[in-house]
């Protein structure tokens, strides 16, 4: 049952991701990106989908699971291709990070295991209630500016960030650098799964004062996930 709902949802995404990658090429002139960075890379799904599209000449990823981060690096062989063994938060140091039974679903916000959603996710993936939902590591996080500076990045093309509940901290981390970032793609999940102390106008608030406006959005199909595409208006 969890292999044959991982096979449906998988295709239905892969269409989903189309019509982005679609949606992104009216945006960024002759398919060419000179610097992507994908804040939750998993397992390298969007560093390759991105790749298949677009002629990309930086890729730095980010994906702080551990185990998660071996396979990422297996699969996104390059040397354009830079992946780090860090999560993003507005303050520097480390975390607590809870590793999910569903890898992509790992966060460092906790789970709400009273939400209906959880219970219904769960009884799904995990029917027999015979391994761990979550474990809890420690991971390090860095600010996306310091890394910017450290790297001495400049203007950045695109920036994916899918961090199950995280978003609006990651965009933080980003402090002044935000108005160097052309297009900001992220993932909000409107259930109470996951406790998050903010909501999607929050994020899309904070974009709009930083010169931001959506261009695009995408429901997840059994989800209640959307896909947002946003555009700094000074480029």
């Amino acid at each position: 049952m969890k292999e044959l709902i991982k096979i449906v949802l998988n295709l239905f995404d892969f269409f989903t991701q189309q019509k982005i990658l679609k949606a992104l090429s009216k945006k960024i002139k002759n398919n060419n990106i000179s610097t992507l960075i994908d804040v939750g890379s998993h397992k390298g799904e969007y560093i390759n989908s991105i790749k298949k599209k677009f002629d990309v000449q930086t890729i730095y990823g980010f994906e702080p699971n551990p185990e998660i981060f071996r396979i990422l690096k297996k699969k996104t062989d390059g040397k354009n291709i830079n992946v780090l063994n860090y999560g993003i938060s507005e303050k520097k140091g480390k975390v607590k990070f809870y590793k999910n039974l569903e890898t992509s679903s790992s966060s460092i916000n906790k789970l709400n295991k009273e939400s209906k959603y959880y219970k219904k996710k769960y009884f799904l993936l995990n029917f027999f209630n015979s391994k761990e939902v979550e474990t809890i590591i420690d991971i390090d996080v860095i600010r996306l500016d310091e890394f910017f500076k450290s790297k001495k990045l400049g203007i950045i093309d695109l920036i994916k960030i899918d961090t199950e509940g995280f978003e609006l901290k990651v965009l933080k981390s980003l402090g002044e650098k935000i108005k160097n970032v052309k297009i900001i793609h992220f993932e909000h999940h409107f259930d109470d799964m996951i406790v998050k102390n903010y909501n999607l106008t929050n994020i899309h608030n904070y974009l709009m004062k930083n010169r931001f406006e959506k261009f695009f959005k995408i429901k997840m199909k059994f989800r209640k996930s959307f896909e947002y595409l946003y555009i700094n208006k000074n480029f």
